[in-house]
């Protein structure tokens, strides 16, 4: 392996090279020296050349760049005044945009402001209306309490469902054709009777369900106090029919059957329901038991009744009034073919009248065409 002592440009100088120079004398080292010398100095210019030619390119590199760097300098101005003109442009109109956005806005906020006034108008319209449709709500609730506490007390429960049968009476019929609390021969006083036309039976009816009774099988709990409450007031009802029927139904004074008025609807279709039994006994017992709207049915077929029997009472009236009708008639019949004489005697004088002032006219116009002047002639030769 060959060890390298120092370098002569870029040659090594090995120690072999140094024993051969010593070897071979001074000229040969000479001539070694000065070879590498004349490398040493090509080798000079070659880097010199080189550097030369790099500087040469870099100086047209920097010209290239600098010529570059004018036309990106030109370019750039003009961008700048191109990116003005359109910055303006785009200001100008985005002032416009925002101002037209701005005006649409105001008409827009006006609007929902003229809108939102409208509709908080409306709801305090609708507030209003709750408001007093919440006072009827608890006047409402008030009245049922009291309803409640009515309905508490047996005297005024049976008030109640005597002013709800009152009132359909009241409302059907003419004032003469019913009493309240009415006294029959035997002294009883039923709550309503109803007077039948021509002198017939009245009809009776009783106001007094044993609500009471209803109201306790309603809150029964367990199976044992729904047969107490069942068994109490078949019982109940059991003795309000036989008291209808003993003290109501007298024979040439009241009607053959009477009515036992409950007062809802719930109650009467339970009632037929459940208590099927309750209501053959009643039925057996001629005592009919009614809802409110079965007594307003009865009552008005009562009043159609009652209207036609009057309309034959008062039919004699109304035979009479169609005779002096037609007598009134027939005058005027008369009287008018009497006046129809007239007009036909009227109307030949005057057809007489206008022959005669016809022949007048045609005279009058035969005179005036008379001549009465003598010849000139004549007058001449006299």
């Amino acid at each position: 392996m060959e060890r390298v002592i120092f370098t002569l440009g870029d040659t090594p100088v090995t120690l072999e090279t140094v024993l051969l120079a010593a070897a071979g004398g001074f000229a040969v080292l000479l001539v070694v020296v000065l070879a590498l010398v004349w490398r040493l100095a090509a080798e000079k210019q070659e880097e010199a050349a080189a550097a030369a030619l790099r500087r040469a390119e870099s100086e047209r590199v920097l010209a290239e760049l600098l010529q570059k760097h004018s036309e990106m300098t030109g370019r750039m101005q003009t961008m700048a005044e191109i990116f003005g003109s359109r910055t303006s442009d785009l200001a100008r109109m985005m002032n416009e945009r925002m101002d037209a956005q701005g005006q649409r806005l105001g008409q827009a906020l006006q609007e929902t402001t003229a809108k939102t006034t409208e509709s908080l108008g409306r709801l305090n319209e609708r507030l209003a209306v709750i408001d007093r449709a919440q006072s009827n709500i608890t006047q409402l609730s008030e009245n049922v309490v009291s309803l409640q506490a009515i309905l508490a007390n047996k005297q005024t429960r049976g008030a109640f469902g005597q002013g709800r049968m009152e009132a359909i009476i009241v409302d059907a019929l003419a004032p003469g054709a019913y009493a309240f609390q009415h006294e029959l021969s035997n002294r009883s006083r039923p709550d309503c009777v109803v007077f039948m036309p021509n002198g017939g039976p009245a009809l009776v009816i009783d106001a007094k369900f044993p609500l009471e009774s209803w109201q306790r099988l309603a809150a029964a709990q367990t199976p044992d106090d729904a047969k107490l409450a069942i068994a109490g007031f078949k019982t109940d009802m059991g003795v309000h029919i036989r008291a209808i029927a003993e003290k109501y139904l007298i024979p040439g004074e009241t009607q053959d059957t009477a009515f036992l008025f409950v007062p809802s609807e719930s109650i009467f279709a339970d009632l037929h329901e459940k208590f099927e039994d309750v209501v053959q006994r009643a039925i057996k017992a001629r005592v009919v038991i009614v809802s409110p709207s079965i007594l307003m049915l009865s009552v008005q077929v009562m009043q159609a009744l009652l209207r036609d029997v009057r309309m034959r009472e008062e039919a004699h009236k109304i035979q009479k009034e169609v005779r002096e009708l037609l007598a009134d008639v027939g005058r005027l019949d008369d009287r008018v073919r009497k006046l129809q004489t007239h007009f036909q005697q009227a109307s030949n004088d005057i057809g007489d009248i206008l022959t005669s002032s016809s022949k007048l006219t045609r005279r009058g116009e035969r005179i005036e065409a008379m001549d009465f002047e003598e010849p000139r002639e004549r007058l001449a030769g006299e």
